[in-house]
């Protein structure tokens, strides 16, 4: 099953915190440690200790720049002004995986577009200010190379808490959320919401790198959490100042699943009778083909599974590897089921038992025999399928009556 990463911005979100939480959640602290290793030449130092933030216990990211200057959220004492393409170029000289370099040029390249709407300037032209700062480089290479670490197939990201007010910043004076922070949670549909909280819950590195990161907007239903980590902020709002990550899990929900259906007008009867054999053995509760028209008149078929959400990923796979297909459909569907309880109908001699499964709902009751017992009974019996179906079925009735 996926494991999927979701950042809890209940309480806001920063680039540090991010880095803390992955950190919190088991990721490698040797890989943050050899991908930063470099800057220490320019004079990065961090720590990262266990502390708590009005009673909520976490991890501490925190970065040390050069001349004994300490941050207090972005950066905000130490203005290394970098334009996209130093950045990219540094990027390019860190020891991070592809993923994690990609990630990380992402959310850089999401600020300097922010910035630029915010400031009415051409792309090139952006000066990144505290975000191309030596601590919100080390914030998201680290959150990129944590997150690639952790090996998750996707991160999920709802909403985020944002205070109100104003902030100081290299720009002076900025009403909260600040302009970057806007531009980013529109240009990538990141919900925000509002709290009487005073100040900047919401930075403009933590929503880039939220938006960089987020592969889904909400969370599958229902689901399991393996694990948790907890990324402490710096600022005292008067309430914890925290961000929750979790790695969750999709449980399997009985009466809510999922269909993946493609048309195939193109596809023969031998592979489309290998595809399903294929899709059930990989878990799928059932497997049809619908004929249908499709265009120019051709003849043509729609597979449809029926799958637990989980196994969404693994059926669409096998269902390019094994059809023709060239793009599916997902959807949700609810079903409602009847109770089900195998059963073992006792015929005589020279038959025997033969197993059954027994169904209700609401008082309606049925007994069903299963075809494979009923075959294997008569290869053993000698006797002829259909008079051991028949007896079968005489039996199941009797049941169900009783």
């Amino acid at each position: 099953m996926a494991d999927l990463l979701y950042l809890d911005g209940g309480c806001g979100i920063s680039g540090d915190m991010i880095v803390a939480a992955l950190l919190d959640l088991g990721a490698d602290r040797a890989k943050l440690d050899a991908a930063l290793a470099p800057l220490a030449a320019e004079g990065l130092t961090y720590t990262i200790t266990r502390s708590a933030s009005h009673g909520l216990a976490g991890v501490d990211f925190d970065v040390r720049l050069p001349h004994d200057a300490h941050r207090h959220g972005e950066g905000h004492h130490h203005h290394a002004h970098r334009h996209l393409a130093d950045v990219e170029a540094l990027l390019a000289r860190l020891p991070m995986s592809v993923a994690a370099r990609a990630i990380a040029a992402k959310a850089f390249r999401i600020v300097a577009e922010a910035e630029a709407k915010a400031h009415g300037c051409p792309l090139a032209e952006v000066h990144f200010h505290e975000v191309g700062a030596l601590d919100s480089v080390a914030d998201i290479v680290g959150a990129a190379v944590l997150f690639d670490d952790l090996g998750l197939d996707g991160c999920a990201v709802t909403r985020l808490c944002e205070g109100m007010g104003t902030v100081t910043c290299a720009h002076g004076e900025l009403p909260v959320p600040v302009p970057a922070t806007l531009n980013v949670a529109q240009a990538h549909a990141i919900p925000l919401e509002l709290t009487p909280v005073r100040g900047e819950r919401v930075t403009p590195t933590g929503i880039a790198l939220a938006a960089a990161l987020r592969t889904r907007a909400d969370l599958p239903a229902p689901f399991t959490v393996t694990r948790v980590g907890v990324g402490l902020g710096k600022r005292d709002f008067g309430v914890p100042n925290a961000l929750r990550a979790m790695i969750v899990r999709a449980a399997p929900d009985p009466a809510r699943i999922r269909v993946i259906e493609a048309n195939l007008d193109d596809c023969t009867g031998e592979a489309l009778a290998a595809a399903t054999e294929a899709l059930l053995a990989l878990g799928a509760r059932d497997v049809c083909c619908v004929p249908c028209l499709m265009k120019k008149g051709r003849p043509a078929s729609i597979l449809k599974v029926l799958v637990d959400e989980p196994l969404v990923p693994a059926l669409t796979r096998a269902l390019f590897r094994e059809t023709t297909t060239i793009g599916v459909r997902v959807y949700p569907v609810e079903r409602t089921v009847m109770a089900r309880e195998p059963v073992t109908l006792d015929l005589p001699a020279p038959i025997g038992p033969v197993a059954a499964k027994r169904c209700a709902f609401e008082g309606l009751v049925r007994v069903y025999p299963e075809y494979e017992s009923v075959r294997r009974a008569a290869a053993a019996s000698g006797l002829p399928f259909q008079e051991v179906h028949a007896a079968a079925l005489a039996a199941a009735e009797r049941l169900a009556r009783a």
